[in-house]
């Protein structure tokens, strides 16, 4: 999500700078399918590849699991549609939106699928479903559209209540929206792709903004998480003596008697919210080295760390108790089944003392109701709320977390307890009042207390540094702690971003190195050029990326080649994902940081060639057309942006101080005005409003804004000045008086005050 610095800027109306600079680390043998319409057509290609040999090659050894791994969510991940993997009824059903209206009709020709539903113009359309996406909860449907794309449906077959269904966001601005199932929001090739398929390869052309993917399995097969099993077939072919004591028996990625942070790097490519910095070629290493994770950010995760938005399983494992004990996923679930290993309370007692947790000492709730087993005595009730994302899939929220109505009271957050099924007839003040007398009261701050804290603008940074530098809590939240130690800049900051520097774990020197843009070049040099060598490839990007910004010629020229180095991986990274706005964007970051603006102008002018609505992109190409002299350009951006968010106050008082600058008074002060009124902590917005209004000899207008801003602070002499220096101007000498008295009974010890009383005396 982008996030925007409304610190106070010194801007005036004759210099115009930006108010707010935002910033992203921000946050993925050929077969031809015709359609009705000839333009809709995919290549769903398969593309040989010497290291790949396909599920089926594993079969003869490896039975059992080739069995386990036969019809499950991996083994259904995609596949051609057919009479056999179609589950939604095509018999010339309709079904109406709820939500916009539309009517969509899906039906059959011969052997093919069809459905006549709203186009990407907004009108109705008939498109072939080539391909099913999974196949319980739900199942979607693919549809080919040019450019070698694959558009995901937004209706779905719900397998559990055999419906049509419209799936989430439900919301949309229109068919130019970039999440309308037309466009790219909605687009496999970017958006779901690599974790449905076995050597899946995105090819996109950002020149073309079309795709050429391939893959080597329809479906998630034993490659996708063994990698190629070529040399491996060839050791178990040859004969016992003759086979290689080579590491892993031939397989290049490592999955037996592996710890629970290498179990879960294999997992967490698909299994986690991130950003892929290329595709998945099975390299062993660290996560950074293949992704970017999300942290606990506000819009995806409560403040203490339950799931939100759709995040998927990984940030929530690794804040878990259990993995800080060395818990793997395989200790739960059949990796190739996916099915749980025992049922109910029995997988927890593997480990769990049964005498000890499956008894109402532990839960307080009889451990039956009404002749069934009691929801109060199942483990999962408690330690893993869920929550429903696609419409109709209930996810568990894998953080096993002990629940904590105590901070739904405080904070807002959700409590296992109050869930819908449970308590939630009850108030939140009833529910801990039992849980507290169970349990007692908690003691100590938790962390989501602190973030919780940072998001309502609350001085959180002691409690911040104790988080980023503690080392008995996850990783992950130590992480979101050095993130949000940005928002309080400082000394005692600056330390802790350099001390992660020096991190064993690469998330903290990889938010480490992010957070440290604002140093002076030699500092950056300093700290950075280090970076450079960091053996984990997301750290090297954003070292090189931070120091694209000094001069070419201050870089050490033993450094500057691994300094390039690091920069083609970032760039080479967001190439790959240039099919998403935000990395179109971020390349415009870099251009602009080596001082190529026609690079950078072009750069965000081809963000919003994706996303019009991708704001960020346009605040930053209107910075660049200022920057060229072009502000007519720039301040119609602005307009733009100011109108599809009016609560971008900060992104108002930019426009508001270039309209300044290129004399548009009048409609200068109106943007500053609603910037003045949305931001009243940041006097200086009213002033620059208050300086427009001196400038159009509006006299009142500007004593009103003046006043106001010296009201909020009395000891600012820039402030004080600009209004005694206009009462006498206009000879208001009297004025002059009263107002040096009036700030003297506010503050006894005005010096400024003292000093224009003496001179009119």
């Amino acid at each position: 999500m982008p996030s925007t610095d409304k610190k106070q800027s010194k801007a005036s109306t004759r210099s115009w700078k930006f108010a707010v600079v935002i910033t992203f680390a921000v946050l993925f043998a050929a077969v031809v399918l015709y359609v009705a319409n000839e333009q809709y057509r995919f290549l769903a290609s398969v593309e040989e590849d010497p290291g790949f040999v396909g599920s089926s090659a594993c079969r003869k050894c490896h039975q059992e699991a080739y069995h386990d791994w036969q019809g499950s969510h991996h083994d259904k991940a995609m596949d051609i549609a057919t009479e056999s993997t179609v589950l939604g009824d095509f018999d010339d059903v309709q079904f109406t939106d709820p939500f916009n209206g539309v009517t969509s009709r899906f039906f059959k020709e011969g052997s093919s699928f069809f459905v006549e539903t709203e186009g990407p113009d907004g009108t109705l359309d008939t498109f072939q479903v080539t391909h099913t996406f999974g196949f319980f909860p739900l199942q979607q449907y693919l549809i080919p559209f040019p450019g070698g794309k694959l558009q995901c449906l937004n209706i779905a077959w719900d397998s559990r209540e055999n419906k049509w269904y419209r799936l989430p966001p439900y919301e949309i601005a229109g068919h130019d929206d970039w999440l309308h199932w037309t466009k790219s929001g909605q687009n496999w090739n970017s958006m779901c792709a690599e974790c449905h398929s076995t050597r899946l390869e995105k090819k996109y052309d950002s020149e073309t903004n079309s795709y050429a993917t391939t893959w080597f399995e329809i479906d998630v097969g034993c490659e996708a998480c063994h990698g190629p099993g070529s040399e491996h077939v060839k050791w178990a072919n040859a004969p016992f003596w003759a086979r290689d004591k080579e590491r892993n028996y031939g397989l290049k990625v490592n999955s037996s008697e592996v710890t629970n942070k290498q179990q879960i790097a294999m997992c967490a490519s698909c299994h986690s919210r991130r950003y892929q910095l290329g595709d998945n070629f099975h390299d062993e290493g660290d996560i950074l080295d293949k992704m970017v994770p999300s942290l606990l950010d506000e819009g995806l995760y409560y403040p203490d760390g339950q799931i939100l938005e759709e995040v998927y399983v990984y940030g929530s494992f690794v804040q878990s108790k259990m993995y800080m004990e060395g818990v793997q996923c395989s200790d739960c679930h059949n990796v190739h089944s996916l099915k749980l290993r025992k049922e109910k309370n029995d997988l927890c007692l593997q480990c769990h003392r049964k005498e000890q947790y499956e008894t109402p000492s532990h839960h307080f709730h009889k451990l039956e109701h009404e002749g069934k087993p009691n929801d109060g005595a199942q483990c999962i009730k408690c330690h893993m709320p869920g929550r429903t994302y696609m419409g109709n899939d209930y996810r568990l929220d894998h953080s096993f977390r002990i629940p904590r109505p105590d901070l739904s009271l405080s904070i807002g957050t959700p409590n296992s307890c109050s869930a819908s099924g449970c308590h939630s007839d009850k108030s939140i003040e009833w529910v801990n009042q039992h849980y507290t007398k169970w349990y007692g009261e908690k003691k100590g701050v938790h962390y989501g207390e602190v973030f919780a804290g940072v998001q309502e603008g609350a001085d959180q940074r002691e409690n911040l540094y104790q988080l980023a530098q503690d080392e008995i809590l996850p990783e992950i939240v130590r992480a979101t702690a050095l993130s949000l130690l940005r928002n309080y800049p400082g000394s005692k900051t600056t330390e802790v971003f350099i001390q992660a520097l020096q991190s064993p774990h690469a998330l903290l020197r990889y938010v480490g190195v992010r957070n440290l843009g604002y140093l002076p070049e030699g500092e950056k040099l300093r700290f950075l050029v280090p970076r450079l060598y960091d053996k984990v490839k997301a750290v090297r990007m954003e070292a090189a990326l931070v120091l694209a910004s000094v001069s070419e010629s201050a870089i050490e020229k033993d450094d500057k080649e691994q300094f390039f180095v690091a920069l083609e991986e970032y760039r080479e990274a967001m190439i790959y994902n240039s099919d998403f706005a935000p990395q179109r964007y971020n390349l415009g970051n870099l251009a602009m940081a080596l001082r190529e603006p026609e690079k950078a102008i072009a750069y965000y002018s081809a963000a919003l060639e994706i996303d019009k609505q991708f704001y960020p992109a346009k605040v930053n190409l209107a910075m660049q057309y200022n920057q060229l002299g072009e502000n007519k350009k720039a301040a119609q951006l602005l307009r733009e942006v100011v109108q599809e968010r009016p609560e971008q106050y900060a992104i108002s008082y930019s426009l508001g101080l270039l309209l300044a600058e290129i004399e548009e008074y009048e409609e200068a002060a109106v943007y500053l005005g609603r910037a003045a009124d949305g931001m009243p902590e940041y006097s200086r917005v009213r002033y620059n409003q208050g300086l427009v209004f001196l400038k159009m000899r509006q006299w009142e207008k500007a004593e009103k804004a003046l006043m106001q801003v010296i009201e909020t602070d009395p000891l600012n002499r820039e402030y004080f000045w600009t209004l005694a220096n206009f009462y006498l101007d206009t000879g208001e000498i009297e004025k002059a008086k009263d107002f040096a008295r009036y700030l003297l009974q506010r503050v006894p010890v005005h010096r400024d005050a003292e000093e224009l009383l003496r001179k009119l005396q």
